[in-house]
């Protein structure tokens, strides 16, 4: 696959609000695939972006006092800061209000008019401007409060009426569950593919996909008094980045995208709507789309309302953002729901970072700095506890491929910490603090045998926790050009000097409250 293009995107966020927890952890996920493809010799192209268009932005910048483009412009840049703050590396960041979108979507609306697949009507039923979602009188309640809700959500809805443009999604449910069939991976965890067939099965609904009640969006081409829905110009942006409608654009040769990263409650629009626009417009489905869970803070949903709404920037000052990253990919099995808990964040920083991983490199590269003239040590013959250990590392990068392919996170962080707790059990083990004054020869070759598995381990830890492995890869020596996985398999040289060891990962000790 080395050379082959790979195209990750994550959904782009809403600017009703600041960044939380939620659009770190879906950009994070991004972020890690982009980096290892990356090492791994892929052509990667990684968008994020915002989505800025809608009746709630519209309301949202009135509340504010200001223009609705004056207001996405301030919230997008909360949302570019981010990036920097948990040191994601996207190679674009696309937003709505350009230029370039509005004809790539108006491109598209043209194609779907022209396949037959758009006609005019009118829409009459319950619209949450929260979700910006049409909801059937089934999908709602009204509470005690007088006040109807989707059930779902939990969203206000109002009674909308108004003239509107359909797209004929009545006629794709076939055509749709052909191409779950055949495209097993589509829908990825297992659990959200059964849902989406479920949904899909139970039969389609034209879907209402323009509103006249309000004007910030993409005009629909020819009758602009009709704005575009916001899902139809906002799953676009995927497209738009590429070129669209220009398929001779440099960068087309990314479509289609290899996986769409999104929150659970976005998969209906990018597992039904969505490949029906594309293939209604005879344009390539993605390949996979992944839906992950959702946290909850200290066993607590999270809400505005309840004060407990985790920010990622605060979380990075206090941990750190590689132990933040870390935890956030290890703690829940990606695709599950998960609860965040500072204890355990901090029970990780010690545990997993700091005495399994952090303390390996440090005691080893320092009895290294003492004992072999702060130089790689010398290797000699080998005995069957040091090929055992250094087969497990070297089979590595095979499991971290494997396992990030099915977005399993959590597994891949597990293969490569074991792997570090067996190179800690070797250390006890072999002891060559001892060996030193009995048998110096075997003292360096264990020595080597550690410095190169904490090499082996440390090459796959880069794309989780990039800061980090670039300081112990640092203390090992490693060339930059040996760094790709290209360079997995280049043993450490003995004699290479090294720099004075120092430790990366400190024990995170809660600040003592003044009584």
């Amino acid at each position: 696959m080395s050379g082959s293009t790979y195209y990750v995107t994550t959904p782009i966020y809403y600017v009703n609000d600041v960044p939380h927890i939620g659009h770190a952890y879906t950009s994070l996920a991004c972020d890690v695939l982009a980096r290892f493809m990356r090492l791994d010799g892929r052509d990667v192209h990684f968008l994020t972006g915002t989505d800025e268009h809608g009746q709630k932005i519209e309301k949202a910048a009135a509340a504010a006092g200001m223009a609705p483009q004056a207001f996405t412009d301030k919230v997008s840049q909360s949302f570019r800061d981010l990036l920097g703050v948990m040191d994601y590396s996207p190679d674009s960041f696309i937003r709505t209000t350009e230029k370039r979108h509005y004809a790539a979507c108006q491109a598209l609306w043209e194609k779907l008019v022209a396949a037959g697949d758009i006609y005019l009507g009118a829409y009459a039923g319950w619209y949450s401007v929260r979700d910006e979602t049409y909801f059937v009188e089934g999908e709602t309640e009204v509470g005690q409060d007088g006040k109807r809700r989707a059930t779902s959500t939990g969203a206000e809805v109002e009674w909308v009426e108004e003239p509107s443009y359909f797209f004929r999604l009545s006629a794709w449910a076939d055509r749709l569950l052909e191409f779950y069939e055949k495209n097993a991976r589509f829908i990825g965890p297992e659990s959200r593919r059964n849902e989406i067939l479920s949904f899909v099965r139970g039969g389609l609904q034209d879907l209402s996909v323009s509103r006249t009640s309000f004007s910030w969006g993409v005009p629909v081409p020819g009758d602009p008094k009709h704005i575009m829905y916001v899902w139809l110009d906002a799953l676009t942006n995927y497209i738009t980045e590429c070129g669209y409608p220009d398929t001779k654009n440099p960068l087309w040769k990314y479509w289609p995208a290899d996986l769409h990263m999104v929150g659970k409650d976005i998969i209906r629009f990018h597992c039904v709507f969505w490949p029906a626009f594309l293939m209604a417009a005879g344009v390539a489905p993605p390949k996979r789309v992944f839906a992950h869970g959702w946290w909850t803070n200290e066993g607590q949903k999270i809400s505005k309302s309840l004060g407990n709404v985790i920010n990622p920037v605060d979380l990075v000052k206090t941990y750190g953002v590689d132990a933040v990253r870390y935890f956030l990919l290890r703690e829940v099995p990606f695709g599950n729901d998960g609860d965040f808990q500072r204890k355990a964040l901090v029970g990780r920083m010690n545990g997993d970072l700091a005495n399994a991983y952090g303390n390996l490199c440090q005691r080893v590269l320092s009895i290294v700095a003492k004992n072999c003239g702060e130089k790689v040590p010398p290797k000699g013959a080998l005995t069957g506890a040091d090929a055992a250990l250094l087969d497990r590392a070297k089979g590595l990068l095979t499991v971290v491929r494997t396992e990030l392919d099915d977005q399993a996170f959590h597994k891949a962080l597990t293969a490569i910490w074991e792997v570090i707790a067996d190179a800690n059990r070797y250390v006890d083990a072999q002891a060559p603090w001892a060996l030193a004054k009995t048998d110096p020869g075997r003292r360096d070759t264990v020595l080597w045998v550690l410095a190169e598995t904490i090499r082996r381990v440390t090459l796959p830890v880069q794309p989780f926790m990039p800061d980090a492995a670039a300081k112990i890869l640092d203390q090992l020596a490693v060339a930059p050009a040996d760094r790709a996985f290209t360079g997995f398999d280049k043993e450490l040289v003995s004699g290479t000097p090294l720099p004075k060891p120092q430790g990366v990962f400190p024990r995170y000790v809660e600040p003592k409250v003044a009584e």
